[in-house]
């Protein structure tokens, strides 16, 4: 594989197997996502050869760099892990008559979409053309959140398209802004939104225009990343989509939002200085932080307990971008990959237990570790990773940013966030131990009488298991040991700290 065809297979390759979604059945569609998420992944491992060291690979519109080759490896990890788990997620649709073929067709279609824009998202090296690419997730996911076609959904879908089309059209009008500036300082064409030129002239950019830009396009970008105040569309969506979609949403795409926020930064940072995103980043990071703990306290919806979390773990990334040192936004990157792979796991883990249960209410799911101890281990042992204990990658991660916070200028900021941390942490355990060992109900309702329509057989697939399990492995790996990945972190960070 040479470093070109590494730009384009992430794209192509999901493209192709939505192709094949679209004229082959059910089942054999189902098995081709996987190798087509897993050659994201490893066009991502591959173009980590080619960029370490400052050095980046282009054609066309197209870009790679170390931060553009993470993000493509935390794209194919999670959509990995999230399609293996779809092929058992659509068999048991068909098992208990709720998806028809042409339901699952549509299904397949939509995450090979939505695959294939985010690796667009990630590697376009214009900033007009990543917008166009995350407001395309928009419209695919869209129809994702609504694919049950319940009344629930359906208002979950309209709200998430209601509320992401606001925040993407404030990144467009950040995005117009970003453009004049760019123009100003004497760019012409679609060369004055390259990240590249935009990099390489900082010293042009007009400062109030740069200002307004990166307010709207954080706080147009911050929305699509689930932080608050624009939050609101993320439990709903994240808690009515299929499983494997709300894996993917959670792990992948609110990342890939907030990777527009760390491009702008580097640009911004060379004309203001860091004091102007850090403080913005700091407000969104504790208000995130507050909103997450208060309302995990009392949450008795499991999948929407995910979500919350995704919303904590958001603000944990927006604090270490705040904090903005290179430990920090190491820590940051490490922090985004630990949880992809835990919240894959956890949201599809979440979706065996909606197939067995039919109820995604936390008291329908009580005593699991009795009932079904392989499922209650992996969904146990995903919530212990998203908590950031070792040996898991967020206990590392977190680790770094309480340290570059503490020895950074934001010591007090990252106290109060850290208090909010284990005020989280209390509830997401309290709640979990609910779900792994708390008495069972005295009707059983983890295995549901038939009349359910969303019951299962009562017994969740060993099959299904794996991807799970592969998943957790990786996260305990990454605590442990980063590997070859040490020096793509460090890369990354550099691009992100340095601006080049």
């Amino acid at each position: 594989m040479t470093p070109t065809l590494a730009l384009y297979l992430p794209i192509v390759a999901p493209l192709a197997a939505a192709g094949v979604a679209a004229l082959l059945g059910r089942r054999t569609a189902a098995w081709v996502a996987v190798p087509a998420a897993a050659s994201i992944l490893a066009a991502g491992l591959w173009l980590a050869t080619a960029v370490t060291g400052g050095r980046a690979v282009a054609s066309g519109l197209l870009r790679g760099d170390a931060l553009t080759t993470f993000m493509l490896i935390v794209i194919g990890a999670v959509a990995t892990i999230a399609c293996w788990a779809g092929v058992h997620h659509l068999a048991d649709e068909a098992a208990t008559g709720n998806g028809t073929p042409a339901a699952a067709r549509r299904y397949l279609i939509l995450v090979q979409l939505f695959l294939a824009t985010m690796s667009l998202a990630v590697l376009a090296d214009n900033l007009g053309l990543l917008w166009v690419a995350v407001e395309a997730t928009t419209i695919v996911t869209a129809f994702l959140v609504g694919h049950r076609r319940s009344r629930a959904s359906v208002e979950a879908a309209w709200k998430y398209v209601v509320l992401c089309s606001v925040g993407i059209g404030i990144a467009l009008l950040g995005t117009v802004c970003a453009y004049a500036t760019a123009v100003a300082a004497g760019a012409h064409g679609t060369t004055a939104l390259n990240w590249t030129y935009l990099a390489g002239h900082t010293a042009g950019l007009d400062p109030d225009l740069t200002r307004l830009a990166m307010g709207l396009l954080l706080l147009g970008f911050g929305t699509k990343a689930g932080l608050a105040p624009m939050h609101a569309w993320l439990p709903d969506a994240h808690s009515q989509a299929p499983a494997p979609v709300s894996a993917l949403m959670s792990g992948v795409l609110l990342s890939v939002a907030f990777y527009a926020i760390w491009r702008y930064k580097a640009i911004t940072d060379a004309v203001l200085g860091p004091g102007y995103t850090r403080g913005v980043l700091l407000v969104a990071a504790l208000a995130s932080l507050a909103v997450a703990a208060l309302l995990l306290i009392a949450q008795q919806d499991y999948k929407r307990m995910l979500a919350y979390s995704s919303i904590e773990h958001m603000g944990m990334v927006a604090l270490g971008t705040a904090t903005g040192s290179r430990l920090a936004i190491t820590a940051v990157l490490l922090h985004v990959l630990g949880h992809g792979l835990g919240k894959a796991v956890a949201f599809c883990g979440a979706g065996q237990l909606l197939h067995l249960s039919g109820s995604s209410r936390i008291v329908a799911v009580r005593g699991l570790a009795a009932r079904h101890p392989a499922l209650a281990g992996v969904f146990g042992l995903a919530v212990v990773a998203l908590l950031g204990l070792p040996p898991f990658s967020l206990f590392a991660s977190e680790i770094g940013i309480a340290r570059a916070g503490f020895t950074g200028g934001t010591a007090g900021a990252t106290a109060v966030a850290f208090i909010l941390v284990l005020v989280a942490f209390a509830a997401l355990t309290r709640n979990s131990a609910g779900i792994l060992l708390g008495a069972p109900d005295p009707v059983p309702t983890i295995d549901p009488p038939a009349t359910d329509p969303r019951a299962g057989s009562g017994r969740p697939r060993p099959a299904a298991i794996a991807p799970l399990a592969i998943g957790l492995a990786a996260a305990a790996a990454l605590g442990i040991s980063l590997g070859p990945l040490g020096e793509l972190l460090d890369s990354a960070a550099a691009t992100i700290v340095g601006g080049h």
